[in-house]
C-alpha cells in the first residue's frame, strides 16, 4: 500500500545520487533506465521508469453471481469465462522471469472467488515472492473459502462494500445481501492468525454516488469494528445515461487544470478542524479553481497522471489477453458531460503466445507508456467535448488509439485499488 518510509540517499563527487539498493531494485532505477523528474521548489518527485512492471492484475474470471448498477457489464456484449490452468501457467511462468517479484492484485470484471482454483492461484503466486491482494463482492467469502485465502498467504482482501445499511446496499448491488457480506468479513477476521498485525489486512472499496454518499460516514465507522485497514472510495463512471444522474463530479470536471502552467493561481492550505464553522468555507476553497497545496500535499498532482503507468501496472484477462489497464481491458460505454463515449479495448498480445516480460517490454507499448507519462493528449475530459471525444481512438492532436484524453482515472475522479 500508499506507505510513506523516509530513506537516505549520497551525491558522489561527480554530483549523481546514489540511492539504497533497495530503493532501487524497488522502482526499477537499474542502470540505463530513464526517469523522469517534476521539480519542485523544495522537492524533486522522480517517477518510476516505464520498462518497470511493478503490478500484475489477473483477472480469474469475468463472469459474476451478481448485478451491479455500477458494472460496466450493463451496455457490452462480450463472452465470459474462466482463465484455463495453461493461461495461468504462463502468467507463473512470466513471473519467474521478472527481475523482481511484482504485487498481484487478483480482479478484473467478474467476481475472482468463483473460479475453483482461486485460493490455489494465490498460492502459486505468493510462493513467487509477490505481494497478493484480492477485490470480492464478499457475497462468496465461505468458512471454506476464507480459511483457503488465509493458507495461501494472501496479504489484502478487498471486498466492495457500497452502502452501510441492507436498503442502501441492495439499491446499488442487486442480488447480494449486505447482513450476509459483513457476516461473511467478521468470520474471515475471526479465522486469521492472531498477531499485531494480522493478515490477510482487509480493505473496502466503495463507489460514492448521489444515491449513497449519505452512508459514507456510517461505513468508515463500520470499517473500525470489522478491522478494516484500507478504506478506498472512488468515483462512479456511469455505462447507462440513467446512472449519469448519480456523479458527483460535474462540476469538478470544469475546474480541472493544466499543469505545469506558470500563471496557475496557488493556494496553500493547512490541516484544521472541519466542523459547522470551517467545512463550507475550506470546501469553497478546494472549489476555488486554485492548484491547492493541503499541509504540505499538491492536490492538482493528480491532474493529467495514469495511476496505472504510474505503478507500473498491467492486466491479464481471463482469456490471457494483456491490456495497459482495467478500463482498456473490454470495449465498454460510459457517460462523460452527459454524452455518451465509446471506450474501445486496446489488447497488446496473449500470454499464451507471447512471454509476459516480452509483452511488458513490447516497443510499441513502452513508446505508449512514455506518451501517457507526458499525457501528451487532448484534454478531452474539461474541454466540454467534440466529436473526437466520442471515442478513444484519436483525439484533435492526431494522438494514435488509444487516446486517453477523456481518461477520469487519468484526473484523480476514478481509481481503483
Amino acid at each position: 500500500m500508499n506507505e510513506v518510509k523516509t530513506h537516505w540517499a549520497e551525491v558522489d563527487e561527480r554530483g549523481r545520487l546514489v540511492l539504497e539498493p533497495d530503493v532501487a531494485a524497488r522502482y526499477g532505477l537499474a542502470p540505463g533506465a530513464r526517469v523522469r523528474l517534476d521539480l519542485d521548489n523544495n522537492t524533486i518527485r522522480l517517477h518510476r521508469p516505464v520498462t518497470h512492471l511493478a503490478k500484475l492484475y489477473v483477472e480469474p474470471t469475468n463472469w459474476c453471481n451478481i448485478d451491479c448498477v455500477t458494472c460496466m457489464r450493463n451496455n457490452w456484449e462480450v463472452e465470459t469465462g474462466f482463465m484455463a490452468a495453461e493461461t495461468f501457467e504462463r502468467i507463473i511462468a512470466g513471473l519467474k522471469t521478472l527481475p523482481a517479484p511484482p504485487t498481484v492484485m487478483f480482479g478484473g470484471i467478474g467476481e475472482p472467488l468463483s473460479h475453483a482454483h482461486i485460493a490455489e492461484m494465490v498460492a502459486r503466486v505468493k510462493a513467487l515472492g509477490c505481494r497478493t491482494e484480492l477485490i470480492t463482492n464478499g457475497t462468496l467469502l465461505t468458512e471454506k473459502r476464507a480459511r483457503s485465502l488465509i493458507d495461501a498467504g494472501l496479504d489484502v482482501l478487498w471486498v466492495s462494500i457500497d452502502g452501510a445499511r441492507p436498503e442502501s446496499y441492495a439499491d446499488v448491488r442487486l442480488g447480494a445481501e449486505l447482513p450476509r457480506v459483513l457476516e461473511n468479513l467478521r468470520r474471515f477476521r475471526r479465522l486469521r492468525r492472531p498477531a499485531h498485525h494480522p493478515v490477510p489486512e482487509i480493505g473496502i472499496a466503495f463507489v460514492a454516488m448521489e444515491r449513497n454518499i449519505g452512508d459514507l460516514p456510517e461505513l468508515l465507522q463500520m470499517g473500525k469494528s470489522l478491522g478494516v485497514m484500507h478504506f478506498h472510495v472512488s468515483n462512479l463512471l456511469p455505462h447507462t445515461a440513467a446512472m449519469s444522474e448519480e456523479v458527483l463530479y460535474s462540476r469538478t470536471l470544469n475546474s480541472i487544470t493544466f499543469l505545469p502552467s506558470p500563471w496557475l493561481r496557488r493556494l496553500t492550505l493547512p490541516k484544521m478542524d472541519l466542523n459547522e464553522l470551517t467545512m463550507e468555507p475550506f470546501r469553497r476553497a478546494l472549489d476555488s479553481g486554485y492548484n491547492v497545496t493541503f499541509a504540505g500535499s499538491n492536490l492538482g498532482l493528480s491532474n493529467d497522471v495514469c495511476t496505472f503507468i504510474e505503478s507500473g501496472s498491467m492486466i491479464v484477462g481471463w482469456d490471457g489477453s494483456v491490456s495497459p489497464c482495467s478500463p482498456l481491458l473490454y470495449t465498454h460505454t460510459g457517460y462523460l458531460r452527459g454524452y455518451e463515449r465509446k471506450s474501445h479495448r486496446h489488447i497488446i498480445g496473449r500470454v499464451q503466445e507471447r512471454d509476459l516480460l516480452d509483452l511488458w517490454l513490447d516497443p510499441e507499448y513502452v513508446d505508449y507508456r512514455e506518451r501517457v507519462h507526458r499525457f501528451a493528449f487532448a484534454p478531452c475530459t474539461p474541454c466540454g467535448g467534440c466529436e473526437m471525444s466520442r471515442e478513444n481512438l484519436t483525439d484533435c492532436f492526431d494522438n494514435p488509439a488509444p487516446a486517453c484524453g477523456g481518461c477520469l482515472w487519468a484526473q484523480g475522479v476514478i481509481a481503483c485499488p
